[in-house]
């Protein structure tokens, strides 16, 4: 049986914000934890059910409310496709925005 989208996440979220990988194991295939250029923040890019999905540690310096958990310690990975933020899993728990909520199901 395949893992859900939001099982998809939290093991992307794991293995880079917990386990510190180098790379990101889902199924038999490995996707490269990269560096931002400016802020040195880990990234992702790997693919759940044909669709092109970036998961990017979450900014620290920002204002928003994200910002301010990831601050106080909380490991937070915000999850984008086509540009747009569509989940975020923050210490394990997944968190879905709005339409893309419904994506893998």
């Amino acid at each position: 049986m395949n893992p859900s989208f939001e099982q998809t996440l939290i093991e992307v979220w794991r293995q880079t914000l917990v386990e510190n990988a180098n790379f990101v194991e889902l199924g038999k295939k490995r996707y490269p934890v990269r560096k931002t250029p400016k802020r040195g923040l880990r990234q992702v890019d790997f693919v759940f059910d044909g669709n092109e999905i970036r998961g990017l540690e979450q900014n620290r310096k920002t204002k928003s409310k994200w910002a301010q958990m990831a601050r106080s310690g909380r490991k937070m990975t915000q999850f984008l496709s086509e540009g747009r933020y569509m989940a975020n899993v923050v210490d394990g728990k997944v968190t879905l925005y709005g339409k893309r909520a419904g994506m893998g199901r």
